[in-house]
């Protein structure tokens, strides 16, 4: 059990670094607004690390910050575990793996599948590309409550498909502190010094966790969800057109330990309501990453999956995620879908 819960640590910990890492890619190449689920991704690409073998299973554990698929399946059987069982939150986190009909998963590869990440099994003919793309993605609205749809297109799926594993996130939790909706009004969202955009900003102000924080320039504000264990932290440049800086300077601090040290205080707190959606191909992120390998088919080495000798290599990695903030609480979810196949 010692030795679980060291692989649990890990795994966030491990998390925590491809969170920054990723953000930084993805900064870089999308310009605009950004969500992602970095759990979903870092927890569906561990699935996949267990069927890897030689460089490609090297380049998995340098980019997952994970020394061992030991290390991760352990991890992630005991982080499962929690977040499926908290109180006070709607939580779920889930695994689902898709195989082509007459094909075997490997016996260590099933195993650590089903007993570490929990998860089902189901054989699909991928060949019948509109029913199994309904199928999977019927799977995926039922777990995001309806908030990821059309994860999968059926252009996705042929006959040398061999394997689909998607991992689906769901969240909604309420404040702590609830706001007023009485108190909710138009009021300008700053974007720079010069430019802004009116939105319906929520407004509260009670006592909440909260600290300046000098090596980001920034103000560090902790607002719990009515399971206490459970908050959302927002980190709010000191000036209106630092967000760049801010970005670039996230990369030097612990996630982990940002909210260490805070003041619990009164705060006026002006927060907008919203809500984002968004479809991100993470191929381009992912080799910037260190893990190109995975995508190319004289290279790519996942012989630790199923009993078929034939090459299996990535065709596709896609994210959409969806998040909601209102007076009442935020609401979140995200399903990340991998595809393995022969060409």
């Amino acid at each position: 059990m010692a030795d679980e819960t060291a692989a649990a640590h890990k795994v966030l910990d491990s998390n925590n670094q491809f969170t920054v890492n990723l953000y930084n890619v993805l900064v870089g190449s999308s310009p605009g607004n950004i969500i992602f689920s970095p759990i979903s991704i870092h927890a569906v690409l561990s699935m996949a690390y267990q069927g890897a073998r030689g460089t490609t299973a090297e380049k998995f554990a340098s980019t997952l910050n994970v020394p061992e698929t030991k290390v991760a399946r352990e991890g992630y059987s005991v982080v499962m575990n929690r977040l499926n069982f908290l109180s006070d939150v709607t939580l779920l986190m889930a695994n689902r793996v898709y195989l082509m009909k007459g094909c075997k998963l490997l016996p260590d590869f099933s195993e650590a599948l089903t007993k570490n990440f929990q998860s089902d099994v189901q054989l699909l003919n991928f060949c019948n590309q509109e029913a199994a793309a309904s199928t999977i993605n019927t799977w995926v609205e039922e777990k995001t409550k309806e908030k990821i749809k059309n994860l999968v297109n059926k252009n996705d799926l042929n006959v040398d498909t061999r394997l689909v594993l998607v991992n689906a996130i769901y969240f909604k939790a309420r404040w702590r502190e609830v706001f007023d909706k009485e108190a909710t009004k138009t009021d300008p969202f700053y974007l720079n010094d010069a430019d802004s955009v009116n939105v319906q900003m929520m407004h509260i102000k009670k006592k909440f966790y909260y600290k300046g924080m000098k090596e980001l320039e920034a103000q560090i504000l902790e607002m719990p969800y009515t399971n206490g264990n459970l908050s959302m932290v927002i980190i709010l440049p000191s000036k209106r057109n630092a967000i760049a800086e801010l970005e670039k300077k996230l990369s030097t601090v612990n996630l982990a330990e940002i909210t260490n040290k805070m003041w619990h205080i009164k705060v006026t707190v002006a927060l907008p309501k919203f809500k984002i959606e968004q479809t991100i191909d993470l191929e381009d992120s992912l080799t910037k990453l260190g893990l190109g390998e995975i995508f190319d088919q004289s290279a790519a080495n996942f012989t630790g999956m199923i009993t078929s000798k034939e090459p299996l290599h990535v065709s596709k990695v896609i994210q959409k995620a969806f998040i909601e903030v209102n007076e009442e609480g935020s609401e979140a979810a995200a399903a990340t879908g991998k595809f393995l196949i022969i060409m």
